[in-house]
């Protein structure tokens, strides 16, 4: 929901950023796999309860999944590219409410696992929606040139990335932020599969 506000403000100065990476001969899954290593050491302070050093390390990483596309575009995007940062996308986070689990698995585990069957459910969802898009040679732009089709919904990247950091200042109340932003998902999921039905008839 917040990522388009979110674009507008930061995109233009990641677009400079990602032209001088990319004349320095950085390439954009460089920077993919550089986000995903910097995700895997907030899953791990954040495992030894480092809690602030998991805010700068996931949003460090964050910063540089935001990059990886302007390299990307500033060079020559490819389809492994696109593939790459997606996958490497949903693993950062799932990481963040695993590690959350190995935090306190008595008090986190069972709001742990339903955060993370949600965010299955809604990735499902996005990536069933970006098929059947492509199948019917659908495009849009609504969140920047990407490499396929990206539905907008109320649970989008902002607001994964501010419930992080919210898991991280206040990790007391794990459970209760981890089933609250785990309804917003599957809510998320359901209109993307209500917008299907309308988008998809035969």
């Amino acid at each position: 929901m917040l990522d388009g506000i979110v674009r507008q403000k930061i995109d233009p100065i990641l677009e400079v950023i990602g032209k001088k990476m990319a004349r320095m001969g950085i390439t954009a899954n460089g920077v993919t796999i550089a986000a995903f290593v910097l995700g895997v050491g907030a899953m791990v302070v954040i495992a030894q309860q480092w809690f602030w050093w998991g805010v700068i390390l996931l949003l460090l990483s964050r910063l540089a999944d935001g990059l990886d596309g302007c390299v990307a575009r500033a060079t020559k995007p490819t389809d492994f590219g696109g593939y790459l940062d997606i996958v490497l996308d949903f693993a950062f986070y799932g990481m963040i409410p695993f590690a959350f689990i190995l935090v306190n698995p008595a008090e986190n585990g069972i709001a742990g696992g339903v955060l993370i069957l949600s965010f299955y459910v809604n990735g499902a969802s996005f990536l069933a929606f970006a098929t059947m898009a492509e199948k019917r040679n659908l495009s849009t732009d609504q969140r920047g040139r990407k490499s396929l089709y990206f539905t907008t919904g109320l649970a989008e990247g902002t607001e994964t990335i501010v419930t992080f950091v919210l898991f991280c200042i206040l990790p007391q109340h794990f459970a209760l932020i981890a089933y609250i932003f785990a309804g917003i998902c599957f809510y998320t999921a359901l209109s993307r599969i209500v917008l299907a039905r309308g988008v998809f008839k035969d």
